[in-house]
């Protein structure tokens, strides 16, 4: 199918989709379409990709909304000029952080006593309250819908999203009990012994009769009047959420957030296998951009030698992506997921890159030598990576860290560091994870990202003040960073040590796992860097 034919598909779906709302009853003002499924989740499996479908943004976070009138896209700063290029001219694109949030724009553009549709499923009860209280003043309402009108605890893996190790499924913990509720065609007999020995029955169905809640049938001896169904209001979906007894809801932070986010040995581990992979890929690449495109290479700034006129292969971000795969693929990779980001620049960067690069590895580094008190949250050292791009006036429109799941998703809860207001939820804790990844992008031009995994452990401070014990950050991340593109001039002589320190432990930590023409690369890629009048 070709982008025209494509664009027009997804415009006539717009109409067949007004139609719908104005036939419902009662009729719909507004649909609201969410990226998440109906487990909250950021990557979802393509049957789930309902926003995408209607939109034909691809961008994993985003949120569609439909009225009678307008189609509008929010996404944040990672996708906007993505969403530029895929949006069709029938839809608006709304800048989070710059536009008003989707319950906002709402509120203020549509009349009174309108009726916003949306799939109870895939919005939280926290969200779901948010836009309750912003429609209130209008006497607006929050419709949950029977069914879509786009058509779309246990330690356990499955393959249900791709590149995500999840399965769909939902859980009951009585004090007595525990039920998994799945689809069995996909539980293993590996996976049912283990249940069974764990002490989970594994059901089909019934999630919606109320047999698991009130104590009717499942965990019938651990219900009575008196007792209390606790949901996370972030993750639990409205539709469960209504089903409930609402004076029995305790709303808390799920009690499984917080141990998921501590997970430390197999991580460490990963991470070097990882970066023994992504220094043989560089090593890789490196030699293809300089014998077949002439590059001057990851180590030279002077000009290269004459591009190759007749190629076997060209290089694709697709097929240089695949033999990325491939290293990672040739190593054991089931005790922890990765995340690493690494900027390189295989010609002659201008002063301009050099100096951004250098602002975003300042930032990084900042971070992580970051000494904090407990009961700090992501959101107070989040400054400390904006800081040297700050400076210049530069910035970045994407958080700074997240959670990284334990062969998991990337991107997990419950702590981040970021300057959203979310944020400031939860404090970080020793043994968590979390990302040190500030970046800078020029539209149109270049973009620059540094991503190590840190780890949060207790820090030997000299002092104590007030009793509330230190934290600090660990990296676990080894890959090299490119030399060249750094101004050594604007680095201090701490920011120096630091990375000559780095680049040391990779050699020493990545060498045993590379052949000795890759551990040469390496070699040069960590020579020590010196300050440059």
């Amino acid at each position: 199918m070709s982008a025209d034919s494509a664009a027009a598909g997804r415009d006539a779906l717009l109409d067949e989709l007004r139609a719908l709302m104005a036939a419902h009853s009662p009729p719909l003002h507004a649909l609201v379409v969410p990226s998440e499924d109906a487990h909250q989740s950021e990557y979802v499996s393509e049957r789930d990709k309902r926003r995408q479908f209607v939109s034909g943004f691809t961008g994993s976070a985003g949120l569609a909304l439909i009225t009678m009138k307008e189609a509008l896209l929010w996404t944040d700063g990672r996708y906007f000029l993505q969403a530029e290029q895929q949006l069709t001219n029938r839809w608006k694109l709304m800048r989070m952080g710059e536009d008003p949030p989707v319950e906002v724009w709402i509120a203020d553009n549509l009349s009174d006593e309108a009726v916003i549709g949306i799939n109870p499923w895939c919005i939280s009860v926290d969200t779901a309250q948010r836009y309750e209280h912003a429609f209130s003043k209008k006497h607006q309402t929050l419709f949950q819908l029977s069914s879509d009108l786009v058509a779309w605890l246990y330690n356990i893996r499955g393959n249900d999203v791709h590149y995500s190790p999840v399965v769909h499924s939902y859980s009951i913990v009585t004090l007595h009990s525990a039920f998994f509720y799945v689809d069995k065609r996909k539980v293993s007999v590996e996976v049912q012994n283990y249940m069974t020995e764990n002490d989970a029955s594994l059901l089909a169905s019934g999630l919606l009769k109320g047999s698991a809640v009130n104590g009717s049938s499942h965990g019938e001896n651990d219900m009575n009047e008196n007792s209390k169904v606790w949901i996370d209001s972030n993750s639990c979906c409205l539709a469960l959420y209504s089903k409930l007894d609402q004076y029995q809801v305790l709303m808390l932070q799920s009690p499984i957030a917080l141990p998921k986010a501590v997970k430390l040995d197999g991580l460490r581990k990963a991470h070097i296998r990882d970066g023994a992979a992504v220094v043989q890929y560089l090593a890789w690449l490196d030699k293809q951009m300089q014998e077949n495109y002439g590059a001057s290479g990851y180590f030279t700034e002077a000009k290269g030698s004459q591009k190759k006129e007749h190629m076997n292969v060209k290089l694709t971000e697709v097929s240089v992506s695949d033999k990325l795969e491939g290293f990672r693929a040739s190593k054991e990779y089931l005790d922890g997921t990765t995340d690493i980001t690494r900027t390189v620049h295989f010609g002659k960067p201008s002063e301009h890159e050099k100096s951004c690069y250098t602002a975003v590895l300042k930032g990084h580094i900042a971070l992580d030598t970051a000494v904090f008190p407990n009961g700090t949250t992501g959101h107070a050292i989040d400054i400390l990576a904006r800081t040297p791009l700050w400076r210049s006036g530069l910035d970045y429109r994407h958080g700074t860290g997240h959670g990284i799941g334990s062969y998991l998703n990337v991107h997990e809860g419950p702590h981040l560091i970021s300057f959203r207001p979310s944020a400031r939820n939860v404090p970080l804790q020793a043994s968590m994870t979390v990302t040190d990844e500030p970046g800078y992008y020029e539209d149109g031009s270049f973009g620059i990202r540094l991503e190590n995994v840190l780890i949060v452990k207790e820090a030997n401070t000299k002092f104590n003040f007030g009793d509330k014990g230190y934290l600090a950050f660990e990296h676990i991340t080894w890959t090299p960073y490119q030399t060249k593109l750094i101004d050594t001039t604007l680095l201090t002589p701490a920011e120096i040590e630091w990375v000559n320190a780095y680049h040391s432990d990779c050699r020493k930590i990545l060498q045993p796992y590379l052949n000795e023409q890759e551990k040469e690369w390496l070699r040069k890629a960590t020579e020590p860097i010196a300050a440059r009048c």
